[in-house]
């Protein structure tokens, strides 16, 4: 079986997010990391070159396929800035309705700037998003 490429790695993630050349992203990401850090409690850590995660947990699919992937991450890309939702936590299509600004692709909800959206809607979904982990993975 082949090995996960997005892994949790030892890289800086200030020195990753200081480097971002457009500034609105890099303060909307500086932003991020303080909203999500009061909600989860913990520290940043890098998922491959360019996926700010927090926490992890080990999943382990029917088909044999397994690894660790973060609680909850987000990176910036070139267009916007991908935020790693679940499909499937509690009151996800509610909350996307009323979030502002954004599209949805399988699990990413992504957004142009903070300033599109609403986030104490953000808050309350990072809330659900870490609920759905702790119901799926309970022992970690």
């Amino acid at each position: 079986m082949a090995k996960n490429k997005t892994v949790e790695t030892e890289k800086s993630v200030a020195d990753f997010i200081g480097a971002l050349t457009d500034e609105t992203k890099r303060k909307d990401c500086q932003a991020l990391i303080k909203i999500i850090q009061q909600q989860t409690k913990l520290e940043p850590k890098m998922w491959g070159p360019s996926i700010v995660g927090f926490g992890s947990h080990h999943y382990k699919y029917e088909s044999g396929r397994e690894g660790d992937s973060p609680n909850f991450a987000f990176s910036p890309r070139a267009s916007s800035i991908a935020l790693y939702f679940s499909g499937n936590f509690n009151d996800r299509e509610k909350l996307l309705s009323q979030f502002g600004k954004h599209k949805t692709d399988k699990g990413c909800v992504h957004i142009k700037t903070l300033a599109d959206i609403d986030q104490t809607v953000l808050v309350k979904m990072i809330a659900n998003q870490l609920n759905y982990i702790k119901q799926l993975y309970p022992a970690q």
